[in-house]
């Protein structure tokens, strides 16, 4: 866990294979400086906030709102069959899951394209479109992954007293009631916990699914800081620039994170540490 941060220090060197760590150049904070300055700088920052914010807004409240409605259903089999149903997404390997996006996005035989040219839309390739691949990429997330993280949503409904329902009934409370003022409030803890942890990285775009997605023609939108350091780091060879971003990446989600717990303890005295 430790020993490879030993070599995050070529982040402030100017890597050479050959003199190794040790014998490469200090340069400071050149790679930094250079990062900043680049013609790519802000389109990277905005491409990769776009991304992560849209998943949190749209993504957060899916598996609490999934968790809720499950957490309701008292046919029992009936309740197993949708939650392996939800659950059996997540297990899709990424390459998988593209492919299925691909096949079904395809302009010629694609079973979303074709129906939404019945509904009236005009006939178009969602997947080179730059305006398209953030949805596609957001919502098929949701999709993949909403069954799988409403688990410890439904697992802290468990948590929670019978008897307490009883009363409510007992004294007219109706189910929305119920729902809102006992379900709702005894995963509150829960619900900022795991706001935390997706607020502290949301400078971290999965690399896999963008590159996998990414084209020419929408690279407008999909070319974000962990694409960036790919190309810059593997493709190019630049180890220490590359490096640079990366560090750098994490350190602004560090920032992010600590402040949000730091917010989160005053208000609601709920945090992480």
């Amino acid at each position: 866990m430790y020993g490879p941060l030993y070599g995050l220090q070529i982040a402030f060197k100017n890597f050479n294979g050959a003199l190794v760590i040790c014998g490469s150049k200090w340069v400071g904070f050149r790679h930094f400086k250079n990062f900043y300055n680049s013609y790519l700088f802000w389109t990277l920052i905005k491409n990769t906030l776009a991304l992560s914010v849209y998943s949190l807004l749209a993504g957060f409240p899916v598996p609490i709102l999934l968790a809720l409605m499950l957490n309701e259903v008292k046919n029992a089999k009936y309740k197993k069959f949708v939650q392996t149903v939800t659950y059996a997404p997540h297990f899709i390997s990424m390459v998988v899951l593209v492919g299925i996006i691909n096949i079904s996005f395809s302009p010629s035989y694609g079973f979303i394209s074709l129906g939404l040219q019945a509904l009236g839309f005009e006939k178009q390739n969602y997947l080179v479109s730059p305006s398209a691949f953030r949805h596609i990429y957001v919502w098929s997330g949701i999709w993949q992954n909403a069954g799988w993280n409403s688990i410890i949503y439904l697992a802290a409904l468990s948590s929670v007293d019978p008897t307490i329902h009883e009363a409510a009934v007992i004294d007219g409370a109706s189910r929305i009631q119920r729902v809102w003022h006992i379900n709702v409030k005894s995963i509150v803890p829960t619900m900022v916990i795991l706001l935390i942890l997706n607020t502290g990285s949301i400078m971290n775009v999965g690399f896999e699914k963008v590159f996998l997605m990414q084209n020419d023609l929408n690279s407008t939108t999909s070319d974000v800081i962990s694409t960036y350091i790919y190309r810059r780091g593997l493709i190019n060879a630049d180890y220490s620039f590359s490096t640079a971003v990366g560090l750098l990446n994490n350190v602004v989600n560090f920032i992010i994170l600590v402040t949000v717990n730091a917010i989160s303890r005053k208000l609601g005295e709920i945090s992480l540490f």
